[in-house]
């Protein structure tokens, strides 16, 4: 029978959330405060994402220029990536990775951050990007598995690393789903004052 299987993905995305409740808090803390000086100081937000990850890039772009859960301004966010067909990228990975570190160095200003995302080991083109973003006087908020490569080296004062507790990709992905979320939610209690959660069930 796979209905054992099946929830113990259940089973393990529960606990690893539960984890992340507790080690990653304070880290989107200071998140979501460079976010908040960032843009009140008339930045933008620009968003990578390695492998899987880069579907979250448009994702998080959309809930700052759209919203999260409650009405607000407009925020200028923008996912980066190379604009070649899923078959192009996953034909030539570096052509991508090269057209975004060309992207990060065409639009990023200083005091605009990069929120870079990456499910699974990152390679070479994760360290670029952090340069990239540093060449332009950027901060970085990077959002890591337990093996974040050579990034965490990479970073430097004032960046910010928020690093999964785990390794599996689908797992990391999930547990990063919800930390933008929270992200977004501690974004919007700065911009727009504290409300009560609503709890549904």
């Amino acid at each position: 029978m796979l209905t054992p299987r099946i929830q113990q993905h259940f089973v393990e995305g529960a606990d690893l959330h539960y984890q992340c409740a507790q080690a990653l808090a304070p880290a989107l803390e200071a998140a979501a405060m460079t976010l908040v000086q960032c843009l009140t100081a008339g930045g933008k937000v620009l968003i990578a994402g390695h492998g899987a990850a880069a579907a979250l890039a448009p994702l998080l772009a959309a809930q700052l220029v759209g919203r999260f859960e409650r009405e607000r301004p407009e925020l200028p966010a923008v996912a980066v990536g190379a604009p070649l067909a899923p078959a192009a990228v996953a034909a030539s990975p570096e052509a991508a990775a090269w057209f975004t570190t060309r992207q990060l160095r065409a639009l990023g200003l200083p005091g605009d951050v990069l929120v870079w995302l990456s499910a699974a080991a990152p390679g070479e083109e994760a360290v670029a990007w952090v340069q990239a973003a540093h060449e332009r006087d950027m901060t970085v908020v990077a959002f890591t598995s337990a093996r974040a490569g050579d990034v965490p080296d990479a970073l430097r004062d004032g960046d910010v690393w928020v690093a999964v507790p785990a390794e599996r990709p689908a797992r990391v992905l999930e547990a990063q789903l919800a930390a933008l979320h929270a992200l977004c939610d501690a974004l919007d209690a700065q911009l727009l004052g504290e409300e009560e959660m609503e709890v549904t069930g």
